[in-house]
């Protein structure tokens, strides 16, 4: 059982969000553990949640690499193919709500920033011209090659995973334009060929809505330094005026005094910040 939230944070917290004119979602990995996903933080949760990889010794890194579906294309699929079934029958948890009505009372509205591969905040109704995924999403494919910078969506994709194996049970999905193995278009490790182009347009929005922003609150939940796309992300925009409400149970450091650090999972923490709001 956790701590109790300091009131005093609550209430410093509750006060940034009020005089915000625009609401910056920063999200994490630990976003999604309210919702049931797993955060993969470290081998044992990771083996945990895929027994077949741990058996093998097989690391997330590992796993999540292009070198794997090169060589080993049944059991990269059997991974990434389960992650996205996982995704499309995940239910966001009431937090997302939470934020999406704190962004719709302000004057300038709400933009997601998010190393998610996952699409909850699409699911959760957050308009998805204003969600930046920085390492991509696991909803589009593209090729491995790749044989160019084509993007497609996963829909026409139903993924049968023998779980025991980590195996793609039925047909891999193939590039349109050349016939070649597909994959997420999902930024991995030691990856060269990622095509980054849709995240790059996403990222471009998200700094034009911000060039309109006087005064923007960031909410960084789930978000640690291990990967720390979030947190490089949450600190330039205190470096542009804004200030910080992070939410992390393990890390909740801030950088200046103007902000506030909530050592809390973000539903917890959303939810203490809701009742002072």
């Amino acid at each position: 059982m956790t701590d109790p939230i300091d009131p005093i944070l609550l209430d410093r917290a509750a006060e940034l969000i009020r005089q915000a004119d625009g609401l910056v979602v920063a999200a994490g990995a630990g976003m999604g553990v309210d919702s049931g996903l797993p955060d993969f933080r470290g081998n044992e949760g990771f083996w945990r949640a895929y027994p077949a990889l741990g058996a093998a010794r097989i690391d997330f890194a590992s796993a999540a690499s292009p070198a794997t579906f090169h060589e080993n294309p049944g059991l990269a699929w059997g991974f990434y193919g389960h992650r996205l079934a996982l995704y499309r029958n995940t239910i966001p948890h009431a937090g997302f709500a939470l934020l999406k009505r704190w962004g719709e009372r302000m004057p300038h509205g709400c933009h997601v920033f998010t190393s998610n591969v996952d699409g909850q905040f699409q699911k959760a109704g957050f308009d998805p011209k204003r969600i930046h995924e920085c390492h991509g999403s696991i909803h589009h494919l593209q090729c491995l090659e790749p044989c160019g910078d084509a993007i497609w969506p996963a829909d026409d994709f139903a993924p049968s995973v023998d779980e025991r194996a980590c195996r793609l049970a039925n047909a891999a999905p193939r590039c349109p334009h050349c016939g070649g193995l597909a994959r997420p278009n999902i930024l991995m490790f030691g990856d060269w060929g990622w095509i980054e182009r849709r995240s790059a347009r996403q990222g471009a929005r998200l700094e034009r809505w911000l060039d309109g922003v006087e005064r923007p609150v960031v909410i960084e939940l789930g978000a640690g330094t291990a990967i720390p796309s979030v947190r490089h992300f949450s600190h330039q925009v205190i470096r542009r005026g804004g200030r910080l409400v992070r939410i992390n149970p393990r890390e909740p450091e801030v950088p200046t005094r103007h902000d506030v650090g909530l050592a809390s999972g973000a539903l917890d923490g959303l939810s203490a910040i809701a009742a002072r709001l």
